[in-house]
Protein backbone atom coordinates (compact mmCIF):
# COMPACT_ATOMS: atom_id res chain seq x y z
CA UNK A 1 0.00 0.00 0.00
CA UNK A 2 1.35 3.12 -1.46
CA UNK A 3 1.41 5.87 1.80
CA UNK A 4 0.13 9.22 1.20
CA UNK A 5 2.32 12.57 1.72
CA UNK A 6 1.55 14.88 4.13
CA UNK A 7 0.82 17.64 1.81
CA UNK A 8 -1.32 15.13 -0.61
CA UNK A 9 -3.24 14.17 3.04
CA UNK A 10 -3.55 17.85 3.65
CA UNK A 11 -5.08 18.68 0.51
CA UNK A 12 -7.25 15.81 0.42
CA UNK A 13 -9.03 16.63 3.76
CA UNK A 14 -8.49 20.41 3.32
CA UNK A 15 -12.89 20.65 2.04
CA UNK A 16 -13.24 19.06 5.84
CA UNK A 17 -11.00 21.83 7.32
CA UNK A 18 -12.71 24.86 5.53
CA UNK A 19 -16.32 23.28 6.90
CA UNK A 20 -15.33 22.92 10.37
CA UNK A 21 -13.79 26.63 10.25
CA UNK A 22 -17.59 27.57 8.74
CA UNK A 23 -19.52 25.73 11.49
CA UNK A 24 -17.07 27.41 13.96
CA UNK A 25 -16.84 31.51 12.54
CA UNK A 26 -20.44 32.12 14.36
CA UNK A 27 -18.42 30.92 17.64
CA UNK A 28 -21.19 32.97 20.15
CA UNK A 29 -20.96 30.73 22.52
CA UNK A 30 -17.95 27.54 22.74
CA UNK A 31 -20.68 24.83 23.32
CA UNK A 32 -21.83 25.52 19.64
CA UNK A 33 -18.33 23.98 18.06
CA UNK A 34 -19.01 20.86 20.24
CA UNK A 35 -22.45 20.79 19.09
CA UNK A 36 -22.08 20.56 14.87
CA UNK A 37 -19.85 17.75 14.34
CA UNK A 38 -20.37 14.16 13.82
CA UNK A 39 -17.90 13.02 17.04
CA UNK A 40 -19.73 12.82 19.68
CA UNK A 41 -19.69 16.26 22.69
CA UNK A 42 -18.24 13.48 25.24
CA UNK A 43 -15.47 12.81 22.84
CA UNK A 44 -14.15 16.05 22.06
CA UNK A 45 -14.29 17.15 25.87
CA UNK A 46 -12.55 13.84 26.52
CA UNK A 47 -9.70 14.63 23.67
CA UNK A 48 -9.98 18.86 25.18
CA UNK A 49 -8.88 16.84 28.40
CA UNK A 50 -6.01 15.13 27.80
CA UNK A 51 -4.51 18.02 25.36
CA UNK A 52 -4.58 20.44 27.92
CA UNK A 53 -3.23 17.55 30.99
CA UNK A 54 -0.41 17.11 28.22
CA UNK A 55 -0.06 20.33 27.46
CA UNK A 56 0.34 21.20 31.36
CA UNK A 57 -2.12 24.25 31.41
CA UNK A 58 -3.95 23.80 34.87
CA UNK A 59 -6.87 26.17 33.78
CA UNK A 60 -7.48 24.57 30.59
CA UNK A 61 -7.40 21.10 32.88
CA UNK A 62 -10.27 22.07 35.14
CA UNK A 63 -12.26 24.10 32.75
CA UNK A 64 -12.83 20.81 30.27
CA UNK A 65 -12.91 18.28 33.36
CA UNK A 66 -15.84 20.42 34.60
CA UNK A 67 -17.37 20.72 31.18
CA UNK A 68 -16.96 16.59 31.12
CA UNK A 69 -19.01 15.85 33.70
CA UNK A 70 -21.53 18.01 32.90
CA UNK A 71 -22.37 16.86 29.50
CA UNK A 72 -22.61 13.49 31.17
CA UNK A 73 -18.92 12.07 31.14
CA UNK A 74 -18.69 9.39 33.94
CA UNK A 75 -16.75 10.68 37.20
CA UNK A 76 -14.76 7.69 36.92
CA UNK A 77 -13.89 7.60 33.42
CA UNK A 78 -13.19 11.16 33.87
CA UNK A 79 -10.50 10.11 36.64
CA UNK A 80 -8.98 7.39 34.69
CA UNK A 81 -8.44 9.49 31.10
CA UNK A 82 -4.62 9.64 31.48
CA UNK A 83 -4.59 6.21 31.79
CA UNK A 84 -6.83 5.87 29.27
CA UNK A 85 -3.93 3.09 27.14
CA UNK A 86 -4.78 0.54 29.92
CA UNK A 87 -8.30 1.63 31.78
CA UNK A 88 -10.94 -1.02 30.93
CA UNK A 89 -13.31 1.93 30.73
CA UNK A 90 -12.19 3.19 27.16
CA UNK A 91 -12.55 1.67 23.85
CA UNK A 92 -10.30 1.62 21.00
CA UNK A 93 -11.61 3.83 18.99
CA UNK A 94 -11.26 6.44 21.90
CA UNK A 95 -8.12 5.41 22.60
CA UNK A 96 -7.36 6.23 19.23
CA UNK A 97 -8.57 9.56 19.45
CA UNK A 98 -6.83 10.03 23.32
CA UNK A 99 -3.54 8.95 21.82
CA UNK A 100 -3.74 11.53 19.32
CA UNK A 101 -4.87 14.06 21.44
CA UNK A 102 -1.72 13.35 23.71
CA UNK A 103 0.91 13.13 21.30
CA UNK A 104 -0.39 16.19 19.50
CA UNK A 105 -0.16 18.69 22.25
CA UNK A 106 3.33 17.69 23.59
CA UNK A 107 6.49 20.16 22.27
CA UNK A 108 7.75 18.54 19.79
CA UNK A 109 4.69 17.11 18.10
CA UNK A 110 4.84 13.25 18.62
CA UNK A 111 2.51 12.44 15.94
CA UNK A 112 3.16 9.98 13.22
CA UNK A 113 1.14 8.13 10.16
CA UNK A 114 0.33 5.55 12.80
CA UNK A 115 -2.06 8.32 14.49
CA UNK A 116 -3.66 8.32 11.15
CA UNK A 117 -3.82 4.70 10.40
CA UNK A 118 -4.89 3.60 13.34
CA UNK A 119 -7.63 6.64 13.85
CA UNK A 120 -9.01 5.81 9.93
CA UNK A 121 -9.93 2.16 11.42
CA UNK A 122 -12.73 3.88 13.40
CA UNK A 123 -13.40 7.89 12.22
CA UNK A 124 -14.33 9.26 8.49
CA UNK A 125 -11.82 12.12 7.35
CA UNK A 126 -14.45 14.36 8.90
CA UNK A 127 -14.07 12.91 12.10
CA UNK A 128 -10.60 13.20 12.14
CA UNK A 129 -10.45 16.65 11.18
CA UNK A 130 -13.04 17.51 14.35
CA UNK A 131 -10.56 15.98 16.34
CA UNK A 132 -7.12 17.55 15.20
CA UNK A 133 -9.62 21.09 15.18
CA UNK A 134 -10.35 20.49 19.19
CA UNK A 135 -6.49 19.41 19.73
CA UNK A 136 -5.95 22.98 17.85
CA UNK A 137 -8.25 24.60 19.36
CA UNK A 138 -6.96 23.96 22.59
CA UNK A 139 -3.46 24.24 21.93
CA UNK A 140 -4.21 27.68 21.56
CA UNK A 141 -6.72 28.01 24.66
CA UNK A 142 -3.53 25.95 26.57
CA UNK A 143 -0.59 28.73 25.05
CA UNK A 144 -2.95 31.39 26.31
CA UNK A 145 -4.30 30.86 29.50
CA UNK A 146 -0.95 29.30 30.66
CA UNK A 147 0.80 32.57 29.07
CA UNK A 148 -1.71 34.95 30.90
CA UNK A 149 -1.81 32.89 34.22
CA UNK A 150 -5.98 33.40 33.99
CA UNK A 151 -8.04 33.32 37.45
CA UNK A 152 -9.35 29.76 37.62
CA UNK A 153 -13.52 30.81 38.30
CA UNK A 154 -15.26 29.17 41.60
CA UNK A 155 -16.79 26.28 39.58
CA UNK A 156 -14.28 24.43 37.53
CA UNK A 157 -11.55 25.29 40.54
CA UNK A 158 -14.17 22.97 42.93
CA UNK A 159 -14.30 20.39 40.60
CA UNK A 160 -10.53 19.79 39.76
CA UNK A 161 -9.79 20.32 43.21
CA UNK A 162 -11.93 17.51 43.98
CA UNK A 163 -11.61 15.23 41.37
CA UNK A 164 -8.26 16.38 39.81
CA UNK A 165 -6.04 16.94 42.91
CA UNK A 166 -5.60 12.99 43.41
CA UNK A 167 -3.98 13.27 40.53
CA UNK A 168 -1.42 15.60 41.35
CA UNK A 169 -4.04 18.35 40.09
CA UNK A 170 -3.06 22.30 41.72
CA UNK A 171 -4.61 25.68 40.05
CA UNK A 172 -1.28 26.91 40.92
CA UNK A 173 -0.88 30.49 39.08
CA UNK A 174 -4.34 30.25 38.37
CA UNK A 175 -5.96 30.58 41.78
CA UNK A 176 -4.65 33.82 43.99
CA UNK A 177 -6.57 32.86 46.84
Amino acid sequence: MKRESSSLCLRRLKPQWDSCLTACSPWRDGRRYFELSPVSPELKQLVAHISSTAAGCRYCQAHTADSAARIGVPQAKLEAAWNFESDTGFEEPERAALRLARDASVVPNAVTKAHFEDLHKYFSDDEIVELVAVISLFGWLNRWNDTMATELESEPLDFASKHLASRGWAAGKHHSG
